[in-house]
């Protein structure tokens, strides 16, 4: 399991794999929702951008098993990290920023 089914469930990893590779942009436009409501099978979800981005750290290799979530405020994702996944946070912070919706991000430690 990866940090997507960590933070959200199998459910979502699962429908990540069924949706494959969703446009955002044009999922937008075609359902007239804001980029960072586009869920991971090009529908709206409150959380579309927090998955999207789990999903992108993910594909990049960062590891489920540091203390890292993801959840967003808007279209501002928003990551928290304990001590342990500070060595990782710039590349989090680079693949966040490298998600289609994502306007800023914010890290927070877990105190």
């Amino acid at each position: 399991m990866g940090l997507l089914g960590k933070l959200f469930g199998k459910k979502e990893e699962d429908k990540a794999a069924k949706a494959g590779k969703v446009s955002v942009k044009a999922a937008a436009k075609e359902n007239k929702i804001p980029p960072e409501k586009v869920g991971l099978d090009g529908q709206f979800d409150e959380s579309g951008l927090a998955k999207r981005v789990a999903q992108a750290l993910d594909e990049a290799g960062v590891s489920d098993s540091v203390g890292l979530w993801v959840a967003q405020t808007g279209s501002t994702v928003v990551l928290k990290y304990n001590p342990d996944a500070e060595s990782i946070l710039s590349k989090a912070e680079q693949v966040a920023k490298g998600v289609d919706g994502a306007n800023a991000v914010q890290t927070i430690p877990n105190s």
